[in-house]
């Protein structure tokens, strides 16, 4: 798999603007959501090389990441005079960026493509590292391939324009980065004021979170080996997810990660000696800025049904976990049994609240 090359942008429109120019394109074409369509293409609009694009609007949330729209993006393309020279600019969260990659991995038996994230949690997870896809079946991202972009530009003024939600979204997938990396820079997310960002702290923060990330990608970019570290927190979380969909009450997906990092740290602190303290500091972060997911045990048995369909296990009816020994002391490949899963549902429940 290609390496994609990830640029920090100091000035969005002339990082764009290089970045466009460095392809021999025929035609360029921009996936936007209904939302990124009305509030960021306009920030981007006057930049010479994007004064021609088509743009490609689909829907708003991850309801929409679906076989539909991305059949309309593969029409668009096609309707419109896309061909194999084609080049495609996805601008929006981890939904667009996610189908946008795929539409583009796929059509024509794949033509290039450039990310331009406008959520924190599509700067720092959805948009870097290869992974495309959508939702099927009622299942996270179960249809999808790796194929990824070009280069992705990163400006965190975009962050800007999101709500405390959004914000915290891609902050706990930043979180998840510092958990699996060292204390350090754990230590310093966690001291950070939520209710107060300092945005060129966030700059930082997310050029050290993606460094993070793009190292893990380049050991292991198919997720055979040391990239499962990425799915810290993700077995519940998606479970955690896909719940709240089916119960008419979605979620945004990076709270469902730091929920699910409450429960694999409660299972890495069981069954590979994750320390107490940091536990219990990381469980606090969350619980103060993310609040809780409602369920009962009533649902434990849901939850488990939906941890046996992750894609991460690697036998079926087995749940596999990403469990942590220390901060930066990972391992993979761990199973837990159902009654241990149902045990850290319990503490969820009863440390939360």
């Amino acid at each position: 798999m290609s390496k994609q090359e990830v640029i920090i942008c100091r000035n969005v429109g002339e990082d764009l603007e290089r970045a466009v120019s460095s392809h021999a394109y025929d035609r360029l074409f921009v996936v936007a959501d209904e939302h990124t369509a009305r509030c960021c293409l306009p920030l981007v609009r006057d930049i010479p090389c994007m004064r021609d694009a088509v743009p490609v609007c689909i829907g708003v949330g991850d309801m929409h990441k679906n076989l539909e729209s991305l059949a309309y993006v593969w029409g668009q393309l096609s309707e419109k005079g896309a061909t194999r020279h084609s080049l495609l600019v996805n601008l929006g969260g981890g939904m667009v960026t996610d189908l946008g990659g795929f539409a583009a991995a796929t059509f024509k038996r794949g033509i290039p493509y450039i990310n331009v994230p406008t959520t924190l949690l599509s700067m720092v997870d959805a948009a870097v590292g290869g992974k495309t896809g959508i939702n099927f079946n009622g299942l996270k991202n179960e249809v999808g391939a790796f194929a990824p972009a070009d280069q992705v530009l990163i400006d965190c003024g975009f962050v800007r324009t999101l709500d405390r939600d959004n914000v915290l979204s891609g902050y706990a997938e930043m979180l998840k980065h510092g958990l699996i990396s060292d204390t350090a820079h754990w230590s310093e997310l966690l001291a950070a004021d939520m209710e107060h960002i300092d945005y060129d702290l966030l700059q930082r923060l997310v050029a050290r979170s993606v460094q993070v990330k793009e190292d893990i990608v380049a050991q292991d970019p198919r997720e055979r080996g040391i990239r499962k570290a990425l799915n810290f927190g993700h077995t519940v979380g998606h479970a955690f997810e896909s719940f709240a969909m089916m119960s008419g009450r979605p979620v945004l997906h990076g709270y469902a990660v730091a929920w699910g990092m409450v429960c694999e740290l409660y299972l890495s602190h069981v069954q590979a000696g994750f320390p107490s303290d940091k536990l219990r500091h990381t469980v606090a972060f969350i619980k103060e800025n993310y609040g809780r997911i409602g369920f009962t045990c009533r649902d434990y048995d849901t939850l488990y049904e939906l941890m046996k369909h992750d894609k991460k296990n690697v036998s079926a009816g087995v749940v596999n976990f990403t469990l942590l020994a220390d901060v930066g002391d990972i391992r993979i490949d761990q199973t837990a049994s159902q009654e241990t899963v149902y045990e850290l549902f319990d503490f969820y429940s009863e440390t939360m609240g």
